[in-house]
């Protein structure tokens, strides 16, 4: 956990970085990694020491940011359910990363957006991701870590996106308003179905008691002295 004094060191820090930085924001790009991209994403994860054969199954989870045409460093972005885990960030080049991250966030919020992600994840303890809201997880919000993930080792952050509780509340309020609507759509239609069977119900009466008056005139027209 990092104290207040830690972080505005660091934004000081990241002022005076900016100030002094060759690189341009122009020359980064952020895109989604490529098949095209694994031997250099396998130099970045090896020189962070990071589980290369493990990750390279799972390369259409990361975004890399490439300069002048060469990916210079990447991160992971899984998604489970309405829950997504930022994962094994690294850079070959650290010169770029505090750009990189910016350019990243922009991309996680797209990409949160896009997938349905209420709560963000991490166990990266940057001051970066403090800076942008991710906290220390509490016990309650622990609890709704999804099983899947249950196993990593903690510290977890998170950020909550889009609150959960409130968004599922209005969809069950929808839910139920729908199926009142479809209830009282059938009962509707129910009650127009009874009218109309009653209708052909008095009418298959009415030709049967008329059938029997014409059969029975019928009859007496035939023999008229009995």
């Amino acid at each position: 956990m990092h104290s207040p004094a830690e972080l505005q060191i660091f934004l000081r820090a990241k002022k005076l970085f900016r100030q002094n930085a060759a690189v341009n924001p122009l020359e980064l790009r952020i895109r989604r990694a490529t098949i095209d991209d694994l031997a250099a994403l396998k130099a970045v994860w090896l020189s962070m020491r990071l589980p290369a054969d493990a990750l390279e199954s799972r390369l259409t989870e990361f975004q890399v940011v490439e300069r002048g045409g060469e990916v210079v460093g990447a991160i992971g972005f899984q998604t489970v359910r309405t829950a997504a885990r930022l994962h094994s960030e690294g850079y070959s080049d650290f010169s770029v990363a505090d750009l990189a991250r910016e350019l990243f966030w922009q991309r996680i919020q797209s990409l949160a957006s896009n997938h349905g992600v209420f709560r963000l994840w991490t166990q990266d303890n940057s001051p970066f991701w403090r800076h942008w809201g991710f906290q220390p997880a509490s016990p309650e919000n622990l609890e709704r870590l999804p099983d899947e993930w249950k196993s990593f080792e903690e510290p977890w952050f998170t950020q909550e996106l889009k609150n959960e509780a409130v968004i599922n509340a209005v969809l069950e309020k929808q839910f139920a308003g729908h199926n009142a609507a479809e209830k009282k759509s059938a009962e509707e239609i129910a009650a127009r179905a009874k009218k109309v069977m009653t209708f052909i119900t008095v009418i298959c009466f009415g030709i049967f008691f008329l059938s029997l008056a014409v059969l029975f005139l019928l009859m007496r027209h035939r023999n008229p002295f009995r």
